[in-house]
């Protein structure tokens, strides 16, 4: 017998549960590989053991939530799909480009379901952030099917009442830095093949993108079921199946026996074409405009037509204003024809979103982000695994002394999110801790969101000493251990340019961390945090 059909022999022979403890060293990919090998071997990685192994080795869920999760889904192997292609990619911190708002977004997982909460900027009362209850609001859903699938639910307000807005899900990139919502054209039959969009969805001008969203989601929206992250998974289940019923075809079959997501639509016809501003038959394309918008010009068509402009410019103005004219007559031609040409791809536009990685140039942490994209950027919050970046990943905090210290006239605090990453000095130098804001729970923030709160030479400790008393009956409060060197945010060039003066970056015993500026002696006091766990003891509300 040959030494490769005698391994295949004893890797078959296996016990089941020796087998399940093999394939912890094993991704979720390679047993989907081995199923490829034979029948047998396919039976044997199929198993319900061998799944819930992978879902394990996911982690991105507890095992006691794992079994919970089977509850309302085929298998752990469909299970595991949704931790793999949903779950494990968007888990993390998401901002919005705003500068101005406070635009945060955590992602975190729910029942069978990633759930977006944007963190409303807020005060922190007497009892502080760990136990006090963040504020949050309901961004967007995505929840499994009975098969591991994935469907889009986005939330929104519409005079005073609470809507759901199911769509589609894209794609989801496995290493995703931003998350876009688009509308989607999709073709009546199930059947029949969907055509390639011709233009896609980001290309379009920004207004008809804006009116695209406004139209799709002014039609399809539904009645929101509570939501909770607090741990009921009775009524986490019935709301779950009552999304999935409520977002599309559902309600003449069980979810075991679900066939095809079909979320509301909007159908493609001249009354959206006159909504979106445009008359006539939006199937009717000009030739010549066809042609404009199609054809790529030559070499020497570039030069002559480049010529031709030039021996224009000695016109009369009255020419030039109506050659400008023109211009601006074929550029609204051409934008009609690109939205005919994405609109011809399907029968009805949906919502839908997409997960992608894109290439993002950062500053001290903070995603360059377009302007005109609706999109959320993830922030690369590290978790403090070296030594040397223990201080890495993401801290709350409040100003003023003692902390938590609150007032009659002034209950609360502002609560600051902040962001800490560590970087090299422009000449290489020194190694900095930058601690980059990412919210500020004010009516009106002094600096944009992605300012540096402050900048330490975390490299050069020093022996100064902290300027307020720390000792209650002889004995330290808070026990500090070290202390950095650098420079705190202060007031600068307008609102998008900060100055900064010196300060000291404090380290306490019992993990706080406590930035000083010099001159003022205000006192910036952190904490890690650990925003699961807070907003499952928070409050959800709808607003805007």
């Amino acid at each position: 017998m040959k030494i490769g059909d005698l391994l295949s022999e004893l890797l078959l022979s296996l016990p089941e549960d020796v087998f399940a403890l093999i394939s912890r060293f094993l991704s979720p990919s390679d047993v989907c590989n081995l199923s490829l090998c034979c029948k047998t071997l396919r039976d044997l990685v199929d198993s319900e053991k061998i799944w819930l192994v992978q879902c394990e080795v996911v982690k991105v869920l507890p095992l006691s939530e794992i079994v919970q999760w089977r509850a309302g889904i085929s298998s752990y192997k469909a299970l595991c799909r949704f931790l793999v292609e949903v779950t494990k990619p968007l888990v993390g911190v998401w901002v919005h480009q705003n500068p101005e708002l406070g635009n945060v977004v955590y992602v975190m997982s729910g029942f069978l379901s990633v759930i977006g909460c944007r963190i409303i900027p807020q005060e922190v009362g007497s009892l502080g952030i760990q136990e006090g209850r963040l504020l949050w609001s309901p961004v967007f859903e995505i929840v499994s099917g009975f098969d591991g699938s994935a469907r889009f639910f986005l939330h929104g307000i519409d005079r005073e009442s609470s809507y759901l807005y199911p769509g589609f899900v894209t794609s989801i990139d496995k290493c995703c830095n931003v998350l876009l919502l688009e509308v989607e054209p999709k073709r009546r039959e199930i059947e029949r093949r969907a055509e390639k969009v011709l233009f896609p969805f980001c290309k379009l001008p920004f207004c008809d993108r804006r009116k695209l969203l406004y139209l799709v989601t002014g039609h399809v929206g539904l009645p929101v079921p509570e939501l909770s992250l607090k741990d009921d998974k009775a009524k986490s289940l019935e709301r779950r199946t009552m999304l999935l019923k409520s977002g599309g075809n559902w309600s003449h079959m069980s979810l075991e026996d679900e066939l095809c997501y079909d979320p509301i639509q909007v159908e493609i016809n001249d009354e959206l074409w006159t909504h979106l501003g445009y008359g006539g038959d939006f199937r009717h394309v000009d030739d010549e405009v066809q042609v404009q918008g199609t054809q790529r010009k030559s070499l020497s068509k570039y030069f002559r037509s480049g010529i031709k402009s030039i021996l224009r410019r000695s016109n009369s103005t009255g020419s030039s204003s109506s050659s400008a004219k023109q211009q601006a007559s074929c550029s609204s031609e051409i934008r009609r024809f690109n939205l005919q040409k994405f609109l011809s791809a399907g029968d009805f536009v949906g919502l839908s979103v997409k997960a992608s990685k894109i290439k993002l140039t950062s500053y001290r942490g903070w995603p360059s982000m377009h302007e005109t994209h609706f999109a959320l950027y993830k922030l690369p919050i590290k978790i403090p695994v070296e030594e040397n970046q223990e201080y890495a990943g993401l801290w709350g905090g409040t100003f003023g002394w003692p902390p938590g210290k609150c007032t009659e006239d002034k209950p609360g605090k502002a609560l600051f999110l902040l962001m800490l990453t560590y970087e090299k000095s422009q000449d290489g130098s020194e190694r900095l801790l930058v601690g980059t804001k990412i919210l500020e729970g004010t009516h009106y923030v002094m600096h944009p969101n992605g300012s540096a709160m402050f900048v330490v030479k975390i490299g050069s400790p020093t022996s100064e000493i902290f300027p307020f008393d720390d000792t209650t009956n002889g004995e330290e409060k808070y026990g500090f251990e070290c202390c950095y060197t650098g420079e705190g945010i202060a007031k600068g060039y307008g609102f998008r340019y900060p100055g900064y003066k010196p300060g000291s970056l404090f380290v306490t015993s019992k993990g706080l961390l406590m930035f000083v500026w010099k001159e003022t002696k205000t006192v910036l006091t952190l904490q890690r945090l650990n925003l699961e766990e807070l907003l499952k003891k928070g409050t959800g509300k709808y607003k805007k």
